[in-house]
């Protein structure tokens, strides 16, 4: 705990120093005034945290967090818990979405153990850090431990490192669990007071019939423990996942290494909110993917305060909606970088007309 909390004393502010000369660059282009719209936005994001007018991606990577849930016993998905295991196997073969997705954009995807139920043999690639096999039921007991919530935090904060060592500057967040938009919309309603009937969605696609149980469970685990919206460790321990935790470490990693993150969806969100609460500086490091179809997706993004970058109609998780914007992020570098200025182009600029 002691070295989580000198690690979040040590993430810095985002300076604004450089914001006036970023933004003559991009309006010096040879183009109409704000004409690519979020691109600016982004090249000028990316500029200011890497504090250059040249920035560059230098090297890409989502982490897949994958764990598993002690809630799925009480049939809030349409899947068996058993597919957490099978889905990291697909991961490993490069046979699951993230895999085709950030394949054509270069990605690496990088798949982590962090509370799978359950072991794996072989599989050199699986990054294996383990907390425990799954959550507890957060109906009848807490989800987890103090200690589990720090150390799920740490390793993704510890993975940020290794990769920035190996010269990765832009990350990518991901999940795999089933039954994890349970705890991830627990985890929603716990820091903003949301009603869970408004904001909890069908996941994986589930009845009616299993909806109004998500409900009931979600509603009777926030009465049964009363978790402290202030405190992200109390609301982890009660109705978190190892995965949301992972995430939100691997936010906060990326913040003390001044390094953009790309957020996922609904679940990476949630690690998100997690990662605010521990430290309000990593907020200037988030660019958010994309809008998930889950309905409590716009109350998370309201409660963090910033728009996604795109809206493809996607609630799949797993890092792909990260690995199609993380493009755009690496795109936006060139924006600024790359576009001629009126004077290099030899074309009038709006006061010289």
């Amino acid at each position: 705990m002691f070295l989580l909390k000198e690690e979040l004393s040590k993430i810095p502010g985002v300076s604004t120093d450089l914001d006036r000369k970023i933004r003559e660059k991009l309006d010096n282009q040879a183009r109409p005034d704000r004409s690519l719209g979020k691109l600016e936005e982004l090249a000028f994001k990316v500029a200011r945290v890497q504090e250059t007018l040249s920035p560059e991606i230098k090297g890409k990577v989502i982490f897949t967090f994958a764990g598993d849930h002690g809630v799925a016993e009480e049939g809030v998905s349409l899947f068996p818990q058993e597919v957490t295991h099978e889905m990291v196997a697909n991961f490993i073969r490069g046979g699951a979405s993230v895999n085709v997705i950030a394949g054509f954009y270069g990605i690496d995807v990088a798949v982590v153990d962090i509370g799978v139920k359950g072991d794996f043999e072989g599989m050199p690639e699986l990054v294996r850090k383990k907390v425990a096999h799954g959550t507890k039921n957060f109906l009848k007991a807490p989800a987890m431990t103090k200690g589990e919530a720090v150390q799920a935090i740490q390793v993704g904060i510890e993975l940020v490192s290794d990769k920035v060592k190996q010269g990765v500057n832009l990350f990518g967040t991901g999940d795999m669990g089933i039954a994890n938009t349970t705890p991830s919309t627990a985890v929603l309603c716990a820091i903003t007071g949301a009603d869970p009937k408004s904001v909890t969605g069908r996941g994986t696609g589930i009845d009616d019939i299993t909806l109004r149980r998500k409900v009931e469970v979600i509603t009777e685990g926030l009465i049964k423990h009363r978790p402290d919206s202030k405190d992200p460790f109390d609301i982890l321990c009660k109705v978190g996942g190892f995965e949301i935790a992972g995430i939100a470490g691997e936010i906060i990693g990326a913040a003390l290494h001044q390094c953009p993150v790309v957020v996922d969806g609904f679940i990476s969100t949630a690690g998100a909110m997690i990662a605010l609460l521990l430290e309000p500086k990593v907020k200037d490091y988030l660019i958010l993917a994309h809008r998930s179809q889950e309905p409590g997706h716009e109350a998370m993004m309201r409660w963090i305060g910033q728009e996604p970058l795109l809206d493809l109609s996607m609630r799949l998780g797993e890092g792909t909606g990260a690995a199609i914007a993380m493009n755009l992020v690496e795109l936006s570098t060139h924006v600024l970088n790359d576009i001629a200025s009126f004077e290099e182009a030899a074309v009038h600029s709006p006061e010289n007309a």
